[in-house]
């Protein structure tokens, strides 16, 4: 199993300036080597880098550096094609589509750049790190983690480390491979409803409200209409400053929803059901003043912390078809429309089952109501 371990680079002036320099160099390489391989069709890492590799040494760059480089870029194309194929670029000769087919891959100057062993060494017991750069390898630049990330990283490292740039800091993030436990036989499942009104709401009875989560999305819209309309240059510093709250809370909600549930699988021996939510911003349709809290919505993100949550700890995992959940009554599975008015489970007759006729008392599993968004 692979995760990701981020740590906090603090170099001084003149390491920040080589790796901010390295990070622009290799990026704009990146986008060289990407008008190469659009104008050329070539469509393999191996005949690109017969394209780029010799003029990407002539620039400067290490023999490590230009063959990343190259892989970088090939990456991107290969995510590209993917993502066409998948339908998320739109259909064919929509203008979306059309403009991401029309012209090559461009990388952002502080975009990320992977490392190997060979351009990147870590000293845990230093807190430093020796990496390489355009201006020359750096010694004991220094990094800060939580005592954790430090020892997943001492146990677990393996394989290439991400060096970015985010608002004038720099990261490493480490690629971490974490042996699987095997996963046990479940007693029953789980099941997890996934919902704007309620984040999430469990077969167990735990329910994680969003009231907190969308009051606090309505305040940030809010607060950047105004410093947007407001357009003064202490506003767009205030802009910059508060960038990326709304998702550093959302994720931080997140991980404590899918902590909780993930917990109270492994503690009950069950599995976890999760709905399969996959493009239901294309089937739904809403009017326009719902549309920013339909695609707020981050049961995506939601899901993957579940899901490797769950394969850290054992625990098995499978996702269902949603239709019908937030109707289906927990005890028998009856499913009824009434079911979903006051989000609250009805009780089931003790003799003749569901008080509702058409009862099914054989369902497998089943979620208690709750509202679909």
């Amino acid at each position: 199993m692979k995760i990701v371990t981020q740590v906090k680079l603090i170099p001084e002036a003149d390491q920040a300036a080589a790796l901010r320099s390295t990070l622009r160099t290799v990026n704009e390489a990146a986008c060289w080597v990407s008008k190469v391989a659009f104008e050329c069709d070539v469509p393999r890492e191996y005949e690109l880098r017969k394209h780029t590799y010799a003029e990407l040494k002539a620039q400067g760059l290490g023999a490590q550096a230009a063959q990343h480089v190259i892989k970088k870029t090939r990456d991107a194309y290969t995510t590209l094609k993917a993502n066409i194929k998948a339908g998320n670029l739109g259909k064919p000769g929509s203008k979306r589509r059309a403009k991401a087919e029309s012209k090559p891959v461009m990388f952002r100057p502080e975009a990320a750049q992977p490392y190997d062993d060979r351009c990147l060494s870590w000293q845990y017991d230093a807190g430093t790190v020796s990496i390489w750069t355009t201006a020359g390898r750096l010694k004991n630049v220094r990094f800060v983690c939580s005592s954790d990330a430090l020892k997943m990283l001492r146990e677990h490292r393996k394989g290439e480390s991400d060096l970015i740039e985010r608002d004038g800091v720099f990261y490493l993030i480490a690629v971490c491979d974490i042996p699987e436990p095997e996963v046990y036989e479940p007693a029953g499942f789980v099941g997890v409803d996934l919902g704007i009104v309620n984040i999430a709401t469990t077969s167990t009875g735990y329910q994680a409200a969003g009231r907190g989560l969308n009051r606090h999305r309505s305040r940030q819209l809010a607060l950047r209409k105004k410093l947007q309309a407001k357009g003064t240059k202490s506003a767009k510093r205030l802009l910059k400053k508060r960038s990326r709250k709304e998702a550093r809370h959302t994720a931080n909600v997140n991980h404590t929803i899918s902590k909780t549930i993930v917990t109270t699988a492994e503690r009950t021996g069950r599995g976890i059901a999760l709905e399969n939510l996959t493009g239901i911003r294309d089937r739904v349709r809403h009017r326009k003043d719902q549309r920013t809290k339909l695609h707020s919505w981050s049961f995506h993100q939601l899901a993957s912390f579940v899901e490797y949550k769950a394969k850290w700890a054992g625990v098995p995992l499978v996702y269902v078809d949603p239709a019908y959940t937030s109707r289906q009554c927990s005890e028998c599975g009856h499913i009824d429309r009434k079911n979903r008015a006051d989000q609250v489970t009805r009780p089931c007759h003790p003799i003749t089952g569901c008080l509702d006729e058409g009862a099914n008392p054989t369902a497998s599993w089943a979620l208690p109501p709750s509202p679909a968004l």
